[in-house]
């Protein structure tokens, strides 16, 4: 058994996949029709057939209060690994991306956290050498 799929929520996915790509630089891996929404998933482009982030419409109200819930205590949906927490920091921060909290190291960790426009804080996250 493996992880092939993770979900995150969005209130748009259109405006989630450019986020993802344009931005993170994550690459669409899968894109249909599902009902009256898309099947939509982003990979990272160093692990092509790596586990799928699908970018899931929020539309049942569980999944809005979740959302609005864990940005109002400051606690990220979800992390991403990076080499560099400062570098990829300055990179997204050059692109505009809001922090909510900026690099920080906690023991072996350096982490960061940011808002990914579509209601979600997000983790960057590195093991320090």
């Amino acid at each position: 058994m493996r992880i092939g799929h993770m979900s995150i929520f969005v209130d748009d996915q259109e405006k989630a996949l450019a986020f993802y790509t344009g931005v993170l630089g994550f690459v669409k891996k899968t894109d249909f029709p599902a009902g009256e929404h898309r099947w939509l998933t982003v990979v990272s482009p160093e692990e092509p057939g790596g586990v799928e982030l699908v970018l899931e419409p929020d539309e049942h109200p569980a999944a809005a209060s979740f959302k609005q819930a864990l940005v109002a205590d400051g606690i990220p949906f979800t992390v991403f690994g990076v080499k560099d927490v400062r570098a990829e920091f300055e990179r997204l921060r050059a692109l505009g991306v809001t922090f909510t909290q900026e690099p920080l190291t906690m023991g072996p960790m350096t982490t960061a956290v940011f808002d990914d426009t579509c209601g979600n804080l997000l983790q960057i996250a590195a093991q320090e050498a």
